[in-house]
C-alpha cells in the first residue's frame, strides 16, 4: 500500500473507532479548557496518540508534531520548518465537535524543510478526503480536484476573532469586493470550501502550523493561491503574518489591493520559531 493510502486508512480507522463513537455524546468531565475560550476534549488526546503511533509506524523517519502534544509541551515546535515532520491537527473545529455540533476535521501534512508535500484532511461525519501532493496535484476522493471559475460576486470568509475590535472592522469594511459569511471555525472545513466554490477567499490571522499546511497545500495543487499577509510564500515555521488564501491568483490580487493598507497595520498573532 502506498504511502497515501496508508496515511488515509490510518485517519479513517481513528475516525471510525475514537471520534464518531463520542459524537454528540461527550459528557461534561471530558471537556476542558487548555486555554482562555479554546477547548479540548479526550476525543483529541486519544485520536492524536492514535495518528502519531501509526505515524511512527510507517517508517518514514520524520518526527511527529501534534497539536495537543505542543500544547503541553510548547518546545516540540522549536525547529518545526526543518527536516522532515508530520503535522498533526487530530481534531480540527474542537469547539464545534463540543457542541454537538459541525463542521470539524482531522488533518495530516507531511512537511519537508518547511514546505508541505503531502495533506490529508478528512471530514469524519461525510468521509470527504481531500489529499495532495506537491507537484503532483489534489484529489477529493480520489478524483482530481481543480477550482472552477467563480459565478457572481466572490465570497470571503473572514477570521478576525482574534482581532482587536477596531481592527475586526476595518478588515470587514476594506472587503466590501467580497460578499462575506461566517467562518466555520474549522480550518479543515475552510480550505475545501475554496476548491468546492463556496468561498473564493479566506484570512486567517493565527496560524499554527498544523492548522493550515495540509490546507495551503491542497489549494495550491488545486489552482489556488496562499500566501503570508505582506504576500511571501507561506512556510511552515515562518515568522511572518496571517495568511491570505484564495481560490485564483486574480481573486488574490483583488483582495491583496484592497486588504493589505488594512493588514500591515495589524499586530502578528503568533510566531513559529523556524
Amino acid at each position: 500500500m502506498s504511502l497515501s493510502r496508508d496515511v488515509a486508512a490510518l485517519m479513517r480507522a481513528v475516525a471510525d473507532e475514537v471520534m464518531l463513537p463520542r459524537y454528540r455524546t461527550l459528557s461534561a468531565s471530558e471537556i476542558s479548557e487548555k486555554s482562555p475560550g479554546e477547548v479540548v476534549t479526550c476525543v483529541d488526546r486519544e485520536a492524536e496518540t492514535r495518528l502519531r503511533d501509526g505515524l511512527d509506524r510507517l517508517g518514514t523517519g520524520a518526527r511527529v508534531i501534534g497539536e495537543e502534544a505542543c500544547a503541553e509541551h510548547p518546545a516540540l515546535l522549536h525547529g518545526v520548518g526543518r527536516g522532515l515532520v508530520w503535522l498533526v491537527d487530530p481534531l480540527d473545529g474542537t469547539a464545534n465537535f463540543a457542541r454537538g455540533d459541525g463542521p470539524f476535521g482531522m488533518m495530516v501534512a507531511l512537511v519537508a524543510d518547511g514546505d508541505p508535500v503531502a495533506s490529508w484532511m478528512l471530514d469524519p461525519v461525510t468521509g470527504r478526503l481531500c489529499h495532495a501532493e506537491r507537484g503532483l496535484g489534489a484529489w477529493i476522493d480520489g478524483r482530481p480536484a481543480r477550482i472552477a471559475a467563480p459565478q457572481g460576486r466572490p465570497v470571503a470568509a473572514l477570521a478576525t476573532q482574534f482581532m482587536a475590535p477596531h481592527e475586526r472592522t476595518r478588515v470587514t469594511r476594506s472587503a466590501t469586493r467580497f460578499a462575506q459569511e461566517p467562518i466555520p471555525r474549522c480550518a479543515a472545513e475552510s480550505y475545501p470550501r475554496l476548491v468546492l466554490g463556496r468561498n473564493q477567499l479566506a484570512l486567517f490571522q493565527r496560524i499554527l502550523p498544523w492548522d493550515h499546511a495540509a490546507g495551503v497545500l491542497f489549494l495550491t495543487e488545486a489552482g489556488g493561491r496562499a500566501t503570508h499577509w505582506d504576500g511571501s510564500p507561506y512556510r511552515v515555521g515562518s515568522s511572518q503574518t496571517g495568511l491570505l488564501a484564495a481560490s485564483s491568483s486574480p481573486v488574490w490580487d483583488v483582495a491583496m489591493t484592497a486588504l493589505c493598507p488594512t493588514l500591515s497595520t495589524i499586530g502578528q498573532y503568533e510566531a513559529i520559531a523556524a
